[in-house]
């Protein structure tokens, strides 16, 4: 029986123009046991049937995933030096496009703000990205497991074993980089902790490729192409060109899995899918409004709203760009124009439905699928 996303109970600011007081308001609570569970209530699937052939592709990506595998502790060069506010002072100089001290700033906390300011911000911003990416690794990494245990097809499942050992070494090599390299760590952002509490607790094998394999995926991929083109750090360039090829392999898996089984759905339940689809892309807006970094800067509500205002070209540009994977998978998903074009008109609503025919808007390096 078909059970309504959760995400879709929770919903806190649907809509073409996010209320970020709202969104900046809700925040986390770290547990003191250091341990957070979700019930899953998904069921187990085996299968008897191994023949290979099937799914050529799946084969074919399964074998290229054997193939690409790296290790994380002697594949990279760690003893690379990281001074990180010599890091924050290049990435700025080299990203004045990305540097919110050039924008309107009159009237808010950030007027008065000195060049140590800027960079304890600089810094403090490079541990909750870091973080954030740390954590959603460790999100694919149960995720995946997840798909192993309840994907009805062998193809898959070998796959699927492939990027559990690949969300690991992800998990590992942001762990290390953060202790290593940088100066601290930030709890999970609260919009992406329950986005992937959504992910895991809806039974759907489904849901948890279109939440994890597309969704999250997607944009990780993205951010992790800005992040190459932007960095002027050369160990944290290699590090996201080797996790951008395996990320690319899996958006791929989840578009060729997900491509024959949604060709099945009726249109209802291909209404849910994007429902879902939808309402992950506000929880991954959300979170980019890091209001975890403005508690810990004391910067009030309102200063923050002002310098993560979508009305400003450079966080609209940014915001969108991130969300360039997505929609191209999506369109071949047919999730894009089925019920009438419900998901099409909420990605136009969010200024993001440009890209749907864009295959590699930011010249990914080497991630071909």
């Amino acid at each position: 029986m078909a059970t309504k996303p959760l995400l879709a109970q929770r919903r806190s600011s649907l809509g073409s123009v996010p209320d970020l007081e709202a969104i900046l308001s809700t925040v986390g609570s770290e547990e003191p046991t250091g341990v957070h569970r979700v019930s899953n209530p998904a069921v187990t699937e085996f299968t008897w049937d191994y023949r290979k052939g099937a799914r050529p592709q799946l084969d074919a990506l399964y074998e290229k995933a054997k193939r690409a595998q790296w290790n994380a502790q002697t594949d990279l060069p760690w003893d690379t030096p990281v001074d990180q506010e010599a890091v924050v002072a290049a990435n700025s100089a080299a990203n004045p496009h990305l540097d919110l001290r050039n924008s309107d700033l009159s009237g808010t906390t950030f007027r008065h703000w000195s060049d140590a300011d800027w960079l304890r911000f600089g810094i403090e911003y490079q541990n909750w990205m870091l973080s954030q990416f740390m954590h959603g690794e460790q999100g694919a990494l149960v995720c995946t497991a997840k798909i192993v245990e309840t994907v009805p097809w062998i193809d898959a499942k070998y796959y699927a074993a492939t990027q559990v050992l690949d969300e690991a070494r992800h998990v590992e090599v942001f762990s290390r980089y953060l202790d290593e390299k940088l100066s601290g760590h930030y709890p999970i952002n609260a919009h992406l902790s329950s986005l992937l509490d959504d992910i895991i607790a809806d039974p759907r094998w489904d849901i948890t490729y279109l939440g994890m394999q597309i969704m999250v995926e997607g944009l990780a991929l993205a951010a992790f192409g800005l992040i190459h083109q932007t960095t002027q750090e050369p160990l944290l360039k290699q590090i996201v060109r080797s996790i951008m090829a395996d990320e690319a392999r899996h958006v791929a898996f989840g578009v060729l899995s997900l491509e024959e089984f949604y060709a099945g759905l009726s249109a209802a339940e291909l209404r849910e899918r994007q429902e879902f689809a939808y309402e992950a892309a506000v929880r991954m807006r959300e979170r980019l409004a890091m209001q975890e970094v403005w508690e810990r800067l004391e910067v009030p509500i309102a200063d923050a709203m002002t310098v993560l205002s979508l009305e400003r070209p450079e966080r609209r540009l940014f915001h969108s760009l991130l969300f360039s994977r997505l929609v191209p998978s999506l369109k071949r998903l047919g999730l894009l124009d089925a019920a009438d074009g419900w998901l099409r008109a909420r990605f136009t609503e969010m200024g993001v439905i440009a890209y749907e025919s864009v295959e590699d808007p930011l010249t990914l390096p080497n991630t071909g699928w």
